[in-house]
């Protein structure tokens, strides 16, 4: 237990906040991509149509899939570590940043092959679409899906991390089961993030 708390139960009590409120900023910085593809979609409708049809949805849906079994993983890992098992929680962590890598890479290859067509701006070569609008679109697909893998690089570190720290024993369970709980809910904001991200800019079809 760290200064200045006298019980287990208000450090944990602070600790929580803390990340809530970090977690409060984050939602304001992805509300207002989300406000923007809305006021697209809702001024152009056809355009953003076109511009969303051209995306690799099948890829999506996969990296989809990916993040919501990781969140799962990091759900059972924080349960593990509250009721100190420390090996599953590490092998769960573990587990959850290697799918957190997988989604990765799937979003390399599928930005590779949107700059191969033309469909990304800002990578030179040949730009695809037929209005400014659609450009826009792309533009906002690119910042949002470009953030979100930043929050995702970080996070993918952090299980890593915490993995290792557990598996090594300096990190002990369930004494500091709050620290998994806390970047649990980081990994949960980064899910919550992508549930949205996708159909906004897919599935605007």
């Amino acid at each position: 237990m760290r200064e200045p708390f006298s019980t287990a139960a208000q450090q944990r009590e602070a600790d929580m906040l803390g990340m809530y409120l970090f977690l409060a900023s984050e939602v304001l910085l992805f509300g207002g991509l989300f406000a923007g593809a809305l006021t697209y979609r809702i001024l152009y409708p056809e355009a953003v149509v076109a511009a969303s049809a051209r995306l690799h949805v099948w890829i999506g849906a996969a990296n989809t899939a990916l993040l919501l079994t990781s969140s799962l993983l990091v759900a059972l890992a924080v349960q593990a570590a509250d009721c100190g098992l420390r090996r599953p929680a590490a092998a769960l962590l573990s587990g959850a940043a290697g799918l957190g890598f997988g989604f990765l890479v799937l979003k390399a290859v599928e930005y590779t092959k949107e700059i191969h067509q033309g469909l990304l701006p800002g990578f030179g070569g040949r730009f695809d679409f037929s209005s400014p609008v659609e450009q826009l679109f792309m533009n906002l697909y690119l910042v949002g899906t470009g953030l979100h893998a930043a929050h995702m690089t970080v996070g993918i570190a952090i299980l890593a991390g915490l993995a290792w720290r557990i598996g090594r024993r300096s990190l002990p369970l369930p004494e500091r089961a709050v620290t998994v709980a806390v970047c649990g809910l980081y990994w949960h904001l980064v899910d919550i993030v992508w549930v949205f991200l996708y159909p906004v800019l897919y599935l605007a079809r």
